[in-house]
């Protein structure tokens, strides 16, 4: 099995197209052509993971955090991120990174925190806009269920919890071919035809627009398609920023913040006044969260949870909302298990191995 077929089944989950402009996800160092020796998952590439990895055998890492943010004119080991890849390259280990295209899934690094809390009822703080399309096609009668079957397996149709949606109207479509058409109904170069055909109307992703296109034009009976694909501005329930749910039962503001200790292993909370008696719907974002404040508060959180507030920052919870950071390092920490179960779930028997290196810049004195 080569590094590119692993690299495919995370990028099915988590498509680079949904990273943030500033990121930089995706192969960092290396060739996806080589057979992979082994994987090991890290939160962070540090020249330790490296050496992990080379202890292991592994010929590549799959890191949450990329290694390299932005250009790089020399390459000369002058730094840590140059030191990291002289040495993936003369050890011909590939680097990969999956940053915030994890972060902006609905199963992704939110999700897994929510999990860790015990959330129910989870949905996505601030859904995503502009990333859907509409998808309209013609199609005849007897070929419209073949044809919603086959844009169904290729990713369309897909609203929030609910799979193979759509919506079909019954008219009358006309046609007349010219003399080098090779029409399915009547003759070429002849009289025009009329014959009742269905409009289909799918949702589309942006990332699989393209997908969608190729399999409607294999799957449809006529040599010419008549499609249409429109950009919409709804919002996508199943991309977007942070994520909300609630607790089973509403908990004490210092039981909750134990709760988060002992699930999160957070070696300690930053919080501003616990203004509840009791917390019960919490909102969360792993690594930078503070632009999600306002969505939290808008959606009636008790308590926000994330990481790298500013000294500052903790003001603008206005005695409304509790904030409470409890590190970047431990909000992301279990992203590696994400990376785990993609693997696992295609690839069986293979050698994925999670680090055991502490890349945790931060030590705490107590």
């Amino acid at each position: 099995m080569q590094i590119k077929h692993i690299i495919q089944e995370i990028e099915q989950f988590a498509p680079l197209s949904y990273q943030e402009s500033y990121d930089n996800s995706g192969v960092q160092v290396g060739d996806i052509n080589l057979e992979c020796s082994g994987a090991l998952l890290s939160l962070d590439i540090t020249e330790a993971v490296i050496e992990e990895a080379i202890a292991l055998g592994c010929n590549l890492i799959i890191a949450h955090h990329p290694l390299i943010f932005s250009g790089l004119k020399k390459i000369t080991g002058k730094n840590m991120v140059e030191r990291c890849i002289i040495k993936a390259i003369h050890h011909n280990i590939t680097l990969y990174a999956a940053h915030t295209n994890l972060d902006n899934m609905q199963q992704g690094v939110n999700q897994k925190i929510a999990d860790k809390l015990g959330l129910q009822d989870t949905r996505i703080l601030r859904p995503a806009n502009n990333n859907l399309y509409k998808l309209y096609t013609y199609v005849p009668l007897h070929a419209a269920e073949e044809l919603k079957t086959a844009l169904f397996a290729a990713g369309a149709g897909q609203i929030g919890n609910y799979a193979e949606c759509s919506f079909s109207t019954v008219g009358t479509g006309s046609f007349r071919g010219n003399e080098h058409s090779r029409p399915k109904i009547g003759t070429a170069g002849g009289a025009r035809e009329e014959l009742s055909e269905v409009k289909l109307e799918v949702l589309v992703p942006a990332h699989l627009r393209y997908t969608l296109i190729n399999a409607l034009k294999a799957a449809h009976p006529y040599e010419e398609v008549a499609y249409e694909l429109v950009a919409i501005a709804n919002q996508n329930q199943t991309i977007g920023s942070g994520m909300i749910g609630t607790l089973a039962e509403p908990m004490a503001g210092s039981d909750f913040l134990r709760h988060i200790k002992q699930n999160l292993s957070a070696t300690c909370i930053r919080h501003t006044d616990m203004i509840k008696p009791m917390i019960q719907k919490i909102a969360v974002c792993g690594g930078s969260g503070s632009f999600l404040l306002a969505d939290a508060m808008a959606a009636g959180a008790d308590l926000f949870l994330t990481a790298d507030y500013k000294y500052h920052q903790f003001f603008e919870a206005e005695q409304q909302i509790v904030i409470a950071d409890i590190g970047h390092y431990e909000s992301e920490q279990f992203t590696v298990e994400i990376f785990d179960a993609i693997i696992n779930k295609k690839f069986l028997n293979f050698a994925v191995h999670l680090s055991k290196t502490n890349t945790n810049p931060i030590n705490y004195y107590f």
